[in-house]
């Protein structure tokens, strides 16, 4: 996370880091990603970076904690609609939700395509690792709540099933990104709906 010093920034100046640093990372994935552009374009002296971050990891991890929060806002929507819905049509809407922030947010979409498709698994490990609990809560959450209204056998762990999906929704990511390389809505949605008719259907015939 940043230091002190960066919040305590003139907000003009600090979006002004955001922004240079979220066109460097949707340019260029993170290992050719260079603060000497991000500092050049936000106008910041280079030691003075180091006085707001600790290196660029620190950076881009604050970056895609930015990202996660204007995404989840989208997902408000999702969330608070629940009632509505079964848990597998929650499911597909959370993805529907996130289709319409990657079209309203190209570079930060850009940012996680390239984060999906980086080959540095240490990286992965430590952000994912970082957000996979509070995906995995979500969903405990929402399955708790369809086992209590019977619509889902109550003889599951919970905590598995839940990890479970968290799992097979950034798998999707991964693989659709190294296949296809560009976002397609259709062919996202196409193996969404596959891993939801799994999941509520099972693979047997």
């Amino acid at each position: 996370m940043p230091k002190d010093t960066f919040f305590n920034l003139p907000e003009e100046k600090r979006e002004r880091i955001i922004e240079a640093a979220i066109d460097e990372f949707a340019k260029h994935t993170y290992h050719k990603a260079s603060i000497n552009r991000i500092v050049e374009k936000s106008d910041i002296a280079k030691g003075s970076f180091y006085q707001y971050f600790e290196d660029k990891k620190d950076l881009f991890k604050y970056i895609i904690k930015l990202s996660s929060e204007k995404k989840l806002q989208y997902l408000m929507h999702v969330i608070g609609n629940m009632e509505d819905m079964n848990f597998f049509q929650i499911v597909r809407e959370l993805y529907i939700a996130g289709l319409k922030f990657a079209k309203d947010n190209p570079k930060l979409a850009t940012i996680g395509q390239n984060f999906m498709k980086d080959t540095d698994t240490k990286l992965k490990e430590e952000i994912l690792g970082e957000n996979m609990p509070k995906s995995d809560n979500f969903f405990e959450q929402i399955l708790r709540r369809e086992i209590e209204k019977g619509e889902i056998v109550k003889d599951l762990d919970v905590k598995v099933i839940a990890h479970m999906i968290t799992s097979l929704s950034i798998s999707i990511g991964e693989y659709f990104y190294l296949e296809n390389g560009i976002a397609d809505d259709d062919k996202i949605m196409s193996l969404v709906d596959t891993m939801i008719y799994v999941l509520e259907n099972g693979i047997k015939k």
